[in-house]
């Protein structure tokens, strides 16, 4: 199975979109799309139980998929605490949501275009002491309602749900919610959990990408971080 080093931040969709794991997301692209037939903008969390299971990468290539049928993407880097998503674009993180949130820059100041075409980027900005507080501001309130006029999907990246509530704030303003597992570094009862956190928070789970699973197990779906 292809692999997606974290070194080098290959962008499959963009790099091999013919490939397996490719198809693995447009097809997960289009049970999303089934599944949010009512919605005409739609906003779409992906999240993880902890560090490292890939969600980064599966936020991205749900983006560049969107992409490529047209869309007008906005992809959100909420995870304010390890930021990501601009080190998969090769791009610095001087400024972003934080500062958005913080009221020191608008929404036009801060989205950045992509080099990929119909994909626009808002990275994380500077790590704020109070990641929590920003997101269950009023701002963050009028930044989705923004975000929902103005692009047909807007992917949102977001910390670990498991062990903190910035997840939470953000699935009960979102369409739907991806969750991104590690098949061999996280216990059953963990999922649960955060599954049972995400639901509280009037998240609706739209379905689950599971990582690190062997070709016999899963085929094509399975992809390694």
């Amino acid at each position: 199975m292809p692999q997606r080093s974290s070194k080098n931040n290959v962008i499959i969709t963009e790099a091999n979109p013919q490939s397996p794991i490719s198809e693995s997301y447009r097809t997960l692209r289009t049970n999303i799309d089934f599944s949010l037939v009512d919605n005409d903008n739609k906003v779409i969390m992906v999240t993880s139980t902890q560090q490292a299971e890939g969600k980064t990468t599966t936020a991205v290539n749900m983006a560049v998929a969107y992409a490529q049928t047209e869309k007008k993407v906005l992809i959100v880097d909420a995870d304010m605490r390890r930021p990501n998503v601009h080190n998969m674009f090769r791009r610095p993180n001087r400024v972003g949501l934080s500062n958005l949130l913080a009221g020191q820059y608008t929404v036009q100041e801060l989205v950045t275009e992509t080099h990929i075409p119909h994909l626009e980027m808002l990275s994380a900005g500077v790590i704020p002491h109070n990641p929590s507080e920003l997101l269950s501001s009023e701002r963050w309130v009028q930044f989705i309602e923004f975000a929902k006029n103005k692009y047909d999907v807007v992917i949102i990246d977001t910390p670990p749900a498991l062990s903190l509530p910035d997840a939470q704030l953000v699935a009960g303003h979102s369409c739907g919610v991806v969750i991104v597992i590690d098949v061999g570094k996280v216990k059953r009862e963990a999922v649960k959990k955060m599954k049972s956190n995400l639901e509280h928070a009037k998240g609706r789970i739209l379905g689950v990408v599971l990582n690190n699973m062997s070709k016999k197990e899963a085929g094509t779906y399975a992809y390694q971080y």
